[in-house]
């Protein structure tokens, strides 16, 4: 597994916890930087904090072009899997957005459901082929 795709991962896991615990977007990051049973990297933390940042228009993104589903309606995994993957694909130029794409589907298909790894494939590269016309 590469440094990114742990990073990923670790991001994944405090957007995660954070919301599960209903608490300010990426709310454990302070607590998992001071413990270093928990490490985080600088990746992790840019994903984190990019994606608090910019969640307001990501999630908008990401409900006009859900078909069928609202984010409420999503498993938190994948709306915050989702979140990563546009914050990259809109944010991270030095990702490639087909890596982008690749990586929420697999961890997609490590942590979700069944139908978990399409759902994410199909509207992250909705958000791919809408990129040149969208305004972040």
């Amino acid at each position: 597994m590469s440094a990114r795709t742990k990073s990923r991962k670790r991001a994944l896991d405090i957007l995660f916890e954070s919301e599960l615990q209903n608490l300010a977007p990426g709310g454990t990051l302070a607590e998992r930087l001071a413990t270093s049973e928990y490490p985080v990297n600088e990746y992790a933390v840019l994903l984190i904090e990019g994606v608090v940042l910019h969640r307001d228009r990501l999630d908008e993104i990401l409900t006009e072009n859900a078909v069928g589903w609202t984010l409420d309606r999503m498993p938190v995994v994948d709306r915050n899997l989702l979140r990563i993957g546009a914050f990259e694909i809109l944010y991270v130029d030095d990702v490639p957005d087909a890596v982008a794409v690749s990586e929420a589907v697999g961890l997609a298909s490590e942590l979700s459901t069944d139908e978990s790894p399409s759902f994410v494939n199909g509207l992250l590269s909705k958000i791919v082929e809408l990129k040149p016309s969208l305004t972040v």
